[in-house]
């Protein structure tokens, strides 16, 4: 990252929050049998496992300690016995060795995982505010429950945003380059380059723009024309974010859905204290939709390869 600021003494970031109380109504009627969170995807290993895992495996990479996952109340039996639970002794013993070995490592990871309750659903914004208490003063990774990632370096998506986090000491929004028919599904900032197609200063965030909006008003220098920085699907975030939400929520601002979105509180947190745009490299892949879940069992093993 050369050619940026550094600022010494950025706070370790410690801890991670996966939001996972939606019902995945994007996905119904697949969702009225399984949790989405529990969709499976196949890794490089060959190894069918739930999308929930491939998530907090990524936090892990990362060097994060302890991850909090929000749920629904009557979810939380559902995602203990899968982390914290072996199969009941007789499916355990038959399974192979090797996957013997691997429902301890399931158990290992669970012993670092906490569940926090969403009492009701009531949007992104709502879920991450459920994990206030539990964060308390500490910056976080902020982690969506329906995206994976794969980097296109030997460091893992979430990692090189820690590592940003570190250079810069603020809030930092992982970034991606989409073309404008992509906008209506995805948040997606403006900004100063300070470090040319890597690094931005993000001076305004919007979730799901119009085109013409965003040919307005969040136009990058530099960029092709309809070309535009899109949020990736990981932030590292400071607990300042949890004024924001608990304001919106106070005095019930929501969107057109009835929901506490997250979006405008970022960048309300952008304003009172600076956030960077950093462009990850790797490709993150959305299993929240039908058609985008389908492509990631095509190519996420090939793209871990």
């Amino acid at each position: 990252m050369q050619g940026l600021k550094l600022t010494l003494h950025a706070r370790k970031v410690r801890k991670a929050i996966i939001p996972a109380g939606g019902f995945g109504t994007r996905l119904f009627p697949a969702t009225k049998a399984v949790k989405k969170e529990f969709f499976p995807i196949i890794d490089r290993e060959g190894r069918a496992k739930p999308v929930i895992l491939a998530i907090v495996e990524e936090a892990i990479s990362a060097g994060i300690e302890e991850i909090g996952i929000v749920v629904q109340p009557g979810d939380r039996a559902l995602f203990e016995e899968f982390f914290k639970a072996p199969p009941p002794g007789e499916l355990f013993k038959k399974l192979s060795p090797q996957n013997q070995e691997y429902s301890q490592y399931l158990q290992d990871l669970g012993s670092k995982i906490k569940f926090l309750n969403q009492d009701k659903p009531e949007g992104y914004g709502y879920a991450v505010f459920c994990a206030k208490e539990w964060v308390k003063d500490e910056p976080f990774l902020l982690m969506l429950g329906d995206h994976v990632y794969s980097s296109d370096t030997g460091t893992s998506c979430a990692d090189q945003l820690l590592d940003a986090y570190k250079q810069v000491n603020q809030s930092v929004v992982s970034l991606t380059t989409l073309p404008a028919e992509s906008l209506h599904k995805s948040g997606c900032v403006t900004g100063i380059w300070q470090e040319s197609n890597s690094i931005l200063s993000v001076t305004q965030l919007a979730e799901k723009p119009t085109i013409e909006y965003a040919r307005q008003h969040l136009r990058v220098e530099g960029m092709a024309e309809d070309q535009f920085l899109c949020i990736f699907g990981l932030y590292v975030l400071t607990p300042k974010i949890f004024e924001f939400l608990e304001n919106n929520i106070q005095n019930n601002f929501r969107d057109e859905k009835g929901e506490f979105q997250l979006t405008s509180c970022l960048d309300q947190l952008q304003q009172q204290e600076g956030m960077t745009g950093y462009i990850v490299n790797g490709k993150c892949y959305d299993t929240g939709l039908p058609d985008p879940y389908r492509q990631t069992m095509i190519d996420f093993r090939n793209a871990q390869q």
